[in-house]
């Protein structure tokens, strides 16, 4: 087996045997702890990524990898076929933490995201008597929710979509924070849910206007519509409570979660919803190998737990005041808007002598801190969720002369 010994011989290897799909920022990891990384040749970055959200909890958290290896040595995989003597375990930990009476696991966000289309529609045949094959879908523009044909099926992005038709059809898209177009897709009787992200995360960290998701989810629930949450990216502590749509204290029909949901070590997701829409679901119908693996079961408590017991919802919400509170203060040409909650921020970067977001974040590396800019003028900032304040002010002074250094 080829031993990595250099950055360089790493990002080589990948370019000739990997295929082409991501452009990551030229920087090649070997360790991480909490908020930090190491490079292969030893220099340590704050993480202000956190895998987008998959590792809230911190890198390598004692307890989630504890959870990790003691059920990989005991029992990692039977699938569905059999029942385990963990899954019903973990299933009842987190319907009781989340408050919804069923769980459907899965693996990846977008295995969420489709299984929650899947449900939605199924509830529409099932229960509200939509004629087959006409249950349509509302959705969001400048959304992201993942990369399946389905999924790119709601998406406006140019490169999510270019030759990969033709599109599943029966999806609504309407501006995002837009309650009248929302009220005049509902109109249609065809319709069975409402998919949307408290924030829109890819887009670059859009937080709507407050009283939209408690006004969208009123029309939902006047026309008889599902509203369907997609807080793989938001969920979890990350916004200074457990989820984004607590912020307005709405509770999804349905719910999908994913990334934190692992704190990082292996793919997790989650599609939580009562009785009356999970059971139109039967056997047969829907499902994966490694759903639910007992693994993923252990792994899952072992995350929820640290989320709980650290207060790291709280400290999303501390931190991220203070972040962007310091951020604003940054007096620069580039600084065009700071905006975010709790710890999901971005910054807007306005262009200056031909040096954009990716250049900042390529300086911001080179000073010690690892971001990734998103849409090409903005930067999304998401360390960690245990991150500390004098942390959060070393991390806002790398920033701060990163971008000094540009001017």
């Amino acid at each position: 087996m080829v031993e990595v010994k250099t950055s360089q011989m790493a990002m080589d290897l990948e370019d000739k045997f990997g295929a082409h799909n991501y452009h990551p920022l030229p920087v090649v990891l070997t360790k991480a702890k909490g908020v930090f990384m190491w490079d292969v040749e030893g220099k340590r970055y704050y993480d202000f990524l956190s895998a987008y959200s998959a590792v809230n909890q911190g890198h390598c958290h004692p307890k989630i990898v504890a959870a990790l290896i003691e059920q990989a040595q005991t029992l990692e995989l039977t699938s569905r076929a059999f029942y385990n003597d963990v899954l019903g375990v973990y299933e009842k930990f987190i319907t009781e933490y989340f408050g919804y009476q069923r769980l459907l696991p899965m693996n990846s966000g977008a295995e969420g995201d489709e299984t929650a289309l899947k449900l939605t529609r199924k509830w529409g045949y099932k229960v509200k008597g939509i004629p087959e094959n006409q249950a349509k879908i509302i959705c969001c523009q400048n959304n992201f929710h993942g990369r399946t044909i389905t999924v790119i099926s709601m998406s406006n992005d140019p490169d999510a979509r270019n030759d990969f038709g033709p599109f599943t059809p029966g999806f609504i898209p309407i501006p995002y924070n837009d309650i009248p177009a929302l009220e005049k897709a509902l109109e249609d009787p065809t319709v069975a849910g409402f998919l949307v992200e408290p924030i829109q995360g890819e887009a670059g960290v859009f937080v709507p206007d407050d009283g939209y998701l408690k006004k969208a989810y009123t029309l939902c629930k006047a026309k008889n519509v599902l509203f369907v949450a997609d807080e793989v990216q938001t969920g979890i502590a990350r916004t200074g409570k457990l989820l984004a749509c607590d912020w307005e204290g709405v509770r999804p029909d349905i719910l999908i979660l994913g990334k934190a949901l692992s704190g990082g070590v292996c793919p997790i997701s989650a599609v939580l919803a009562d009785d009356p829409i999970m059971l139109t679901i039967r056997p047969g119908e829907h499902g994966s190998t490694f759903g639910g693996n007992p693994i993923a079961a252990k792994v899952a408590i072992a995350a929820l737990s640290v989320i709980r017991d650290e207060k790291l919802a709280e400290n999303a919400l501390a931190m991220g005041k203070i972040f962007r509170d310091e951020i604003r203060k940054i007096n620069s040409p580039y600084i065009e808007l700071v905006r975010g909650k709790g710890l999901l921020n971005a910054t807007v970067i306005k262009p200056v002598k031909g040096k954009t977001a990716w250049d900042v974040c390529l300086k911001m590396r080179d000073n010690g801190l690892l971001a990734k800019p998103t849409h090409d003028h903005i930067i999304r900032f998401a360390p960690p969720l245990v991150i500390t304040e004098e942390q959060i002010h070393e991390s806002v002074e790398i920033i701060r002369k990163s971008i000094k250094e540009l001017e």
